[in-house]
């Protein structure tokens, strides 16, 4: 069992955005010298939730500010770079980071993001398969000729490789079944967020896929269990008590959450914005005890947070938590006092058959 961290820098509000990146970063450090295996940053455009739409910018930060985290986009938005772009900006992440690169990949969830950019979110799904496929095809080679329906390149010159060889190990998160599906096809490790029967669907969607290609992974890792990680990303805090936990909580989720809805509300008062709530539903409930109860969030005393992980590895069979330890109006201080009950009081008495996920 392996635990990460996934991150938003969503706009607090309350305190200048420098500080904001000279916090998380000082944050990283701390999960870095604590032993978590990645830091997995969203990206996200024009809305608050994301204060790092171009994620490998902090990113090299962060690879210079660590040790021995892994890092990397979840995700990047393949249809709005260019492959070739993307081959040079990975290979650069890469290096930086001494070879700990782990390369998230999507399509963009939202339909007004990908809008902004003159993307057709209705081909956005074919868009992006065209640029993955191109993208592997420059990574691994020293000249990229590449013709799909979306992108084509003849004999260009590619001088910058990734440290990681063949490339970095790439990632899929997703929050429908189709995506779940097509990342256990083409071998990518993976992880899902929202409600955890949701989550579950999810997680069987992409076993099944790669339990039918056979092969496993495409890039495995021998920290997980047959050498693919199945992950989930929950909002989590740990305080002294449940009722400190939820004063800390409550705000926090509550904050990132209309930071989630921003879009979807411009698009309800714009005319020239078409509402799409299939594409943006917010991955866990407004309501906090509403999210409690559908496991998008875990808050409380340690033996409250031990409980609610336990049970989850144990309905979903994952082999890898992503915990979103600092987000909203969480303080620095109380993120750091979080993260150190997770990893002295929680983590070491999680209880788990960390095999269950990767093998079934």
């Amino acid at each position: 069992m392996q635990f990460g961290l996934f991150d938003h820098i969503d706009l607090a509000g309350d305190r200048p955005l420098a500080q904001q990146y000279d916090e998380r970063l000082q944050f990283v450090a701390a999960a870095d010298a604590a032993g978590f295996y990645a830091y997995h940053l969203a990206e996200h455009h024009a809305t608050p939730l994301n204060t790092v739409p171009a994620p490998g910018l902090f990113l090299a930060a962060v690879a210079r500010a660590t040790k021995r985290i892994r890092m990397g986009p979840m995700v990047y938005l393949l249809p709005l770079y260019s492959p070739l772009r993307m081959v040079e900006e990975i290979s650069i992440l890469d290096h930086l980071s001494h070879g700990r690169a782990e390369i998230g990949v999507g399509r963009g969830v939202s339909p007004y993001e990908l809008g902004f950019h003159k993307v057709d979110a209705e081909k956005s799904r074919e868009i992006f398969i065209d640029a993955y496929d191109c993208m592997i095809e420059g990574l691994t080679h020293d000249r990229l000729t590449y013709h799909g329906p979306y992108y084509s390149y003849d004999d260009v010159p590619v001088i910058l490789h990734p440290l990681q060889q063949p490339h970095p190990a790439t990632w899929y998160g997703s929050s429908n079944t189709v995506g779940a599906a097509w990342a256990g096809e083409r071998g990518l490790h993976f992880a899902s967020n929202g409600p955890t029967e949701r989550a579950k669907d999810n997680i069987d969607a992409y076993v099944k896929a790669l339990a039918k290609r056979g092969t496993g992974v495409e890039i495995p890792h021998a920290e997980f269990p047959g050498g693919g990680a199945i992950g989930i990303s929950r909002q989590i805090v740990v305080a002294g008590t449940d009722a400190e936990a939820r004063r800390i909580a409550q705000p926090a989720h509550e904050h990132i959450h209309n930071n989630q809805m921003f879009l979807r509300n411009e698009a309800l008062r714009r005319t020239d914005l078409k509402s799409r709530p299939g594409y943006v539903d917010s991955p866990s409930s407004a309501d906090f005890d509403a999210s409690l109860a559908e496991g998008s969030t875990i808050a409380g005393s340690p033996a409250t947070v031990i409980a609610e992980i336990e049970r989850q590895i144990d309905r979903l069979g994952i082999n890898y938590l992503i915990c979103y330890l600092m987000f909203g109006t969480m303080s620095l201080t109380d993120a750091l006092r979080s993260l150190d009950l997770f990893v002295t009081e929680v983590k070491p008495k999680i209880k788990t058959d960390a095999g269950v996920a990767a093998s079934r």
